[in-house]
């Protein structure tokens, strides 16, 4: 599969590129022209454009068989930023997704995405924002999951106890999750056709005692 993961270089997006490579995926990772690279990025082409760069954006998604909106704006003194990044970056991605006949697309959104009264809108109604982007893709009628992930851990050291949590939209307000995870489940939704047109809230948890389900088996037994 050819995959094109934007928002490649952020702290979600570089695990998402590393974990498709891991699975034999070939990755395009779309960045914008001043990111800095992780290392995690090795073995991937990069394409360095402005997600407003129509031309580049269709050029770079051309030939893809799925798309990772891994897109998402940073804290700043610009309180347009989320508009422009979790709103209308995505429409711009979709457009581009639409133009070049790209049909599968995973978002990686966040929970409590289209509540007003939180404080995360504090950030330029953030929350709102990305409520949108996410009815823009679900509207286009193309094959889109949306994934929405609780606060976001850099941690991987207990990885391997983290029971994932899933629901359906609005039902989860709070929980963490390391971003590897959410990486990793990003992927999984991919490969699962029953996650299409779905908006799938994950956090996790340790536990204590048994081993859990790996994240796939646990979303495989949670779509069917």
């Amino acid at each position: 599969m050819q995959l094109a993961v934007t928002g490649a270089s952020g702290k979600t997006g570089w695990r998402v590129v590393q974990e498709a490579l891991a699975r034999g995926y070939q990755v395009r990772a779309i960045v914008r022209p001043d990111s800095q690279l992780p290392e995690g990025l090795s073995g991937a082409e990069v394409l360095r454009l402005e997600l407003g760069d129509r031309p580049a954006l269709e050029s770079a998604l051309r030939g893809c068989d799925a798309l990772v909106i891994a897109t998402g704006a940073r804290p700043s003194i610009d309180l347009a930023g989320p508009l422009k990044v979790d709103a209308l970056g995505v429409r711009q991605q979709l457009q581009a997704a639409q133009a070049v006949g790209l049909q599968r697309l995973v978002l990686v959104s966040s929970l409590c995405a289209g509540r007003w009264w939180h404080p995360l809108n504090l950030f330029g109604l953030i929350l709102v924002w990305k409520r949108l982007g996410e009815a823009w893709l679900e509207q286009s009628g193309l094959a889109v999951t949306v994934v929405r992930p609780g606060g976001l851990k850099e941690a991987e050291d207990d990885l391997a106890s983290q029971r994932l949590r899933l629901s359906a939209a609005d039902q989860q307000v709070d929980g963490s999750i390391p971003r590897r995870l959410v990486a990793q489940v990003c992927l999984d939704a991919l490969e699962n056709p029953a996650s299409i047109g779905r908006i799938l809230e994950i956090t996790s948890s340790p536990t204590q005692g048994d081993q859990p389900e790996s994240a796939q088996a646990t979303l495989a037994a949670w779509l069917a």
